[in-house]
């Protein structure tokens, strides 16, 4: 389900997903195809890993990456979960032929 909510999305980015929502900042996201996928992958990797543990892992990694590159943009960007979901994000038809855990082959990639 998609709300519109300027209070739950951070400061700097458009949406965020919180299964089993995704609240996006303005109301004409929800009609942009590529920003709706891209959440909706996000959906599916917090399904997988049974939503907590996602959320955990996220921080940690995030936390390593930022560690890594000293910035916070390159740290989120490279966390392993937004690669898969950037990466797959213009391919509309990604989630129907996805392998399980598929996140984890962009975990160790530079």
């Amino acid at each position: 389900m998609i709300l519109v909510s300027k209070f739950m999305v951070p400061k700097g980015f458009t949406g965020i997903t919180l299964f089993p929502f995704v609240f996006v900042k303005y109301a004409q996201l929800k009609l942009d195809r590529v920003f709706v996928n891209h959440e909706r992958i996000h959906l599916r990797q917090q399904v997988e890993l049974l939503i907590l543990p996602f959320f955990l892992w996220y921080g940690l990694e995030f936390f390593v990456r930022y560690a890594r590159y000293k910035n916070w943009y390159l740290a989120y960007r490279n966390i392993s979960f937004e690669r898969e979901a950037y990466h797959n994000e213009a391919h509309l038809d990604f989630l129907k032929k996805r392998p399980f855990w598929n996140f984890l082959k962009y975990l160790c990639k530079p």
